[in-house]
């Protein structure tokens, strides 16, 4: 293995995403991952097989049955040479398998236990997927159209946040040179990215709600705006972005944020009519090259061919590589493992099944 995390071992007791998205990162970064999988192999290989690619490449497996004798033997022998152990698990499985800190110091004292659950170790049992997440956290019900139903993402923003933020706080705690237990739930990852939000009601009583097209809560113009031909997504944050953006369209007044935010739905009307006398494409090339965040909205195969430099190879599929550039460091892409395949090349005898 190369790369900063070289030398750092990590046992990853994941499913589906959150936990497997966590591990993948840091594989990608030259941590050896020991991917942990039931007999049977992790549920999401039953997904399909670029699924599984997308969230386990640069990892290997092991089969332990873990709720055997010979299985938590073996995961005994696993920890007692790793730096840490991540879980993605409801509490009760995770306290029953014996994943955490407590039960498993006694093979590694300074081992490093991640535990990724929907509301907490102590937090119960109820499901704690993705989609009930977000509406359980308040992040469904201010997104979409004010006058449609509240909207989910097109993808796995709790999950994905979880895990990235799952692989910080394991790497914090190896940094500390101290083995111990480390909470991250999907809840409380959510409800701390609502920052701003959460601090204007908690100290200003402000409610969040939608506005049309996306529209930023502070910001004026900041959202979707419909044009000639497709959308485009504009984000005027400060005055100088304003002067410029005006000057292009053709737009007098309003030149301070205040004024912007105090008079918003005058300021769009003729934001929209100026929009609309040109395409998406069109704005984002005449926008950029003064400096103003524009950008026609893609759909996902015109953003992926849009950043060829993203795209990997890892054995029999293409997939997007990791967003950490390190100088110096090009990470080695390897194919997501095949079931078990550790035990061919270590130590850890046939695992009980």
């Amino acid at each position: 293995m190369t790369g900063p995390l070289a030398g750092i071992r990590i046992i990853e007791v994941g499913v589906m995403l959150a936990g497997p998205y966590a591990t993948m990162m840091l594989a990608d970064l030259g941590a050896e991952v020991i991917k942990v999988e039931p007999p049977g192999g992790e549920i999401s290989r039953q997904v399909s097989d670029s699924y599984f690619a997308s969230l386990n490449r640069n990892k290997r497996s092991i089969c332990l049955d873990l709720a055997s004798a010979d299985g938590q033997a073996k995961l005994g022998e696993l920890v007692a040479d790793s730096h840490a152990l991540l879980v993605n698990m409801k509490p009760s499985v995770i306290r029953r398998l014996g994943l955490t800190y407590e039960n498993l110091r006694q093979y590694n004292p300074e081992i490093v236990c991640v535990a990724m659950t929907g509301f907490g170790l102590d937090g119960g049992d109820d499901p704690a997927f993705d989609y009930v997440i977000q509406a359980a956290t308040g992040v469904a019900a201010m997104t979409g159209d004010p006058d449609g139903p509240p909207t989910l993402p097109g993808y796995s923003s709790a999950d994905n946040s979880t895990g990235l933020t799952a692989a910080l706080g394991l790497l914090a705690m190896i940094v500390s040179g101290k083995g111990g237990q480390v909470e991250v739930s999907l809840r409380d990852v959510m409800l701390s990215q609502l920052n701003y939000r959460a601090a204007a009601y908690l100290n200003d009583g402000v409610e969040p709600r939608r506005h049309p097209f996306g529209a930023h809560s502070y910001y004026v113009p900041a959202q979707l705006f419909p044009t000639a031909d497709g959308y485009l997504a504009l984000f005027i944050t400060h005055d100088g972005f304003w002067k410029s953006f005006a000057g292009e369209a053709g737009i007098a007044g309003f030149e301070t944020m205040a004024e912007r935010a105090a008079r918003r739905d005058e300021v769009l009307v003729l934001v929209t009519a100026a929009l609309a006398t040109d395409t998406a494409a069109s704005w984002e090339s005449r926008l950029k090259p003064l400096g103003i965040p524009a950008a026609a909205v893609r759909s996902l195969p015109e953003a992926l061919a849009a950043t060829p430099e993203m795209l990997v190879t890892a054995g029999d599929f293409r997939l997007v590589g990791s967003p950490v550039q390190i100088a110096g460091h090009t990470p080695d892409y390897r194919p997501a493992p095949s079931f078990d395949e550790y035990r061919q090349n270590s130590p850890i005898s046939a695992a009980g099944s």
